[in-house]
């Protein structure tokens, strides 16, 4: 059922008239379930729903942003007064404003984004589907001794946003996942893994079974795990870590940390960053991913932004505050909640996949790390340096041999970014940030 514009429409008229020069209101109606399960019984179950508006508004390039949940009369009459109060009380920034009403989106695409059948489906199925993985990781090898629970969660938003240029527009969208985490013991103690899906529709959660038993083969596969020597040999990321890599990159090249001068590819646009064989690209109008959206948190269209175009960066990611500070245009990239005004954010973050399989990645491999978990925030988004404790598995002669722990990875990002000498061809798009199987030349791995 679509949002009623009037209410917002109205306090953005109200607000004109108290002397507002501009302003803008995002309108959310949400509804969020999740419950857990552990050892086949029920361990949690949350359930909410919420309406919250938050109004921002400009006194010249004076600007306040606040919200609320309670949309009574009385309660937004409070709203107004308070934000333009706050306006009027803040400092002049010459580059606060709305984006022009000719940067404004007209056209809303159909992105897949909302599935009814989410909120058609009884709690009885969805607590079943959180029992179904946890029991298939259990019942997977007598080692697998334990669980930190099974969970199905989902969450369906109506999204209402307009501001005084005139712009009016909404759309719903939804998400729903299955996880499970299951632990297992052997003879080196014990050891935790999980598995999950995610997606806009529930069908693409349906397979409780196959998410619980992946879940107990990435479990035990780190049962007695040892250290290695420090060494310096080529690292191959899996799909997950490989996404965490990659959320580096997408930090570095977002505007509010440009401007800030904090970012390790600042003044980098149109230089190589990376191979011919990497591209990255965000793009919010991919239909049914997690990160698409017919418009950003200004109204402006989302698109799709080639980021590093065969290893040339090519574009940042900017909203229209930071595009003003960095004399470009908005790449569409605005995000907000309810209470806060818009900051960078990426839609569907993503490294092309590559030809290779995974198996081929790891066999062209004599001896190297395979990292299937990453640990800790040893990061630094202005140098590039990178260290962060890893765990994951030995390749001995291009064979996975054995598990490791408790080892470090350390590099650079910017070397590291021109060091990927493999992409693999298993990207999947569970992710927001994503990117497939990746190997680096060669990184430090710091163990015994």
């Amino acid at each position: 059922m679509a949002l009623d514009p009037q209410l917002v429409q109205d306090l953005l008229r109200t607000a004109r008239q108290r002397g507002a020069s501009a302003g803008d209101a995002l309108l959310v109606d949400n509804e969020s379930f999740e419950v857990q399960v552990r050892l086949g019984e029920v361990d949690t179950v949350q359930q909410s729903h919420q309406k919250r508006l938050g109004l921002r508004l400009f006194f010249g390039q004076r600007s306040a942003t606040t919200s609320t949940s309670d949309l009574s009369e009385a309660s937004l009459r409070q709203l107004l007064d308070d934000t333009c109060a706050l306006a009027q009380a803040m400092a002049e920034d010459p580059q606060a404003g709305l984006p022009s009403p000719e940067e404004t989106t007209a056209h809303l695409p159909q992105l897949e984004l909302w599935d009814e059948a989410i909120a058609r489906f009884p709690v009885e199925e969805r607590t079943a589907m959180a029992r179904q993985a946890e029991r298939a990781a259990l019942d997977y090898d007598s080692r697998i001794t334990n669980s930190d629970g099974g969970e199905y969660s989902s969450s369906q938003s109506h999204v209402l946003y307009t501001n005084s240029h005139g712009f009016v527009g909404q759309y719903q969208a939804g998400t729903v996942g299955l996880s499970v985490a299951p632990i297992a013991s052997g003879a080196g103690g014990l050891q935790k893994d999980y598995w999950y899906a995610a997606g806009r529709k529930l069908s693409q959660v349906q397979m409780p079974v196959a998410i619980g038993q992946e879940a107990a083969r990435r479990t035990l596969r780190r049962l007695g795990a040892r250290k290695v020597p420090t060494q310096k040999v080529p690292v191959v990321f899996d799909p997950s870590t490989a996404a965490s890599l990659l959320g580096h990159v997408c930090s570095a090249v977002s505007g509010s940390a440009l401007y800030r001068g904090a970012s390790f590819l600042l003044n980098s646009l149109d230089t190589r960053v990376a191979p011919d064989t990497v591209t990255i690209y965000d793009d919010g109008t991919l239909p049914g991913a997690l990160g698409s959206k017919p418009f950003d948190g200004e109204g402006l269209a989302t698109r799709r932004t080639t980021v590093v175009e065969h290893g040339m960066l090519r574009s940042y990611l900017l909203d229209t505050y930071t595009a003003r500070k960095l004399g470009l245009r908005s790449t569409g990239n605005a995000a907000r909640g309810a209470g806060d005004p818009p900051s960078v954010s990426p839609t569907n973050f993503y490294l092309a996949p590559g030809t290779a399989t995974p198996e081929e990645i790891i066999a062209s491999v004599p001896c190297g790390l395979y990292v299937t978990s990453l640990i800790g925030f040893g990061v630094n988004q202005v140098t590039g340096d990178y260290s962060r404790g890893a765990s994951g598995l030995w390749i001995e002669n291009g064979e996975l041999a054995y598990p490791v722990e408790e080892i470090t990875i350390a590099g650079n990002l910017r070397q590291m970014l021109a060091n990927i000498v493999m992409i693999g061809n298993d990207l999947d798009m569970r992710r927001r940030i994503t990117a497939p199987t990746l190997k680096i030349d060669e990184m430090t791995v710091a163990g015994a």
